[in-house]
């Protein structure tokens, strides 16, 4: 549950059947190349740790996702739980609540202290660069709407790409986006494949998608890129998890903190990614 992994779908299975700042002036994280102004809604959140403070910004855009994570600020729900899956040179994740006053060793991860919530993916408004707050969930095999978890969350700490590993991401990003067309079509079309797979009718099936892929082909003509310039060049400076991108709703960011983020990150871990030593969230509030 919640291991933030993506699974491969393939055509040919499918078709045979806080406010604003005042001076709202442009911010740069210290972990991120690209500026963020501050938008209406947005929200700052401070974490007290084990460790030492984490402060960041809840996005406005992503208001379902600010209003729930202010819910569990708000009912102590992130008080006392642990950082209970930690990945060198990919992300810190907690926000369980059955973390709390775990016994070393237990697996953690399946607890949930709310209701899962409706996608908001913003992507490339809002990607995977390092120091992205971003929401954890279960795998599109079981979740296909891509929904988040009710309270987990993970920061996101990553590594540098190189232009040749950007491409092959794109790539297969751009690929993905076509299978979705692609899967959607079928979809409004189940009806007459069931019908010919009743009939054996191969003949019509292959006419049919040969058509669905005429239509895809058509609909994704426009996708030649999928990274923007300053998405790649901050991939590339800083680092972050490209791989992610346009799967979970990422909604805030780091803005001071992140060297406690790389204290966590760095943590020594069991087999489950749980470190041995716990480290948790002493409180969590609003900054004014």
């Amino acid at each position: 549950m919640r291991k933030l992994l993506l699974p491969v779908f393939f055509i040919s299975a499918v078709i045979t059947l806080t406010a604003a700042s005042p001076d709202n002036q442009p911010v740069t994280s210290p972990m991120s190349q690209t500026a963020y102004t501050p938008q209406p809604g947005d929200v700052k959140v401070c974490l007290t740790t084990s460790l030492g403070d984490i402060v960041f910004l809840l996005y406005g855009d992503t208001p379902r996702h600010r209003d729930n994570f202010l819910e569990r600020v708000k009912a102590g729900d992130y008080d006392g739980v642990l950082f209970h899956r930690v990945i060198d040179n990919f992300m810190i994740q907690t926000g369980d609540p059955s973390s709390k006053n775990a016994p070393k060793g237990r697996m953690l991860g399946d607890g949930d202290s709310a209701p899962e919530i409706d996608a908001e993916i913003l992507f490339p408004t809002h990607y995977h660069h390092r120091g992205a707050i971003a929401a954890a969930r279960t795998g599109d095999n079981v979740n296909p709407k891509r929904r988040s978890s009710g309270s987990q969350f993970y920061i996101v700490t990553g590594k540098k790409y190189s232009p040749a590993q950007l491409d092959q991401m794109e790539h297969r990003a751009l690929m993905a986006r076509r299978q979705e067309t692609f899967d959607r079509l079928c979809a409004q079309n189940r009806d007459t494949i069931m019908t010919l797979r009743r009939n054996r009718d191969q003949a019509g099936l292959q006419a049919l998608q040969d058509s669905l892929n005429q239509e895809t082909r058509r609909l994704t003509a426009a996708d030649t890129t999928y990274f923007t310039p300053e998405i790649r060049e901050d991939y590339t400076i800083n680092g972050g998890t490209p791989h992610l991108d346009g799967a979970y709703t990422v909604y805030g960011r780091v803005l001071q903190g992140m060297d406690i983020v790389e204290k966590i990150e760095k943590a020594e871990t069991d087999a489950n990614d749980r470190p041995i030593d716990d480290i948790k969230i002493i409180s969590a509030k609003v900054v004014e």
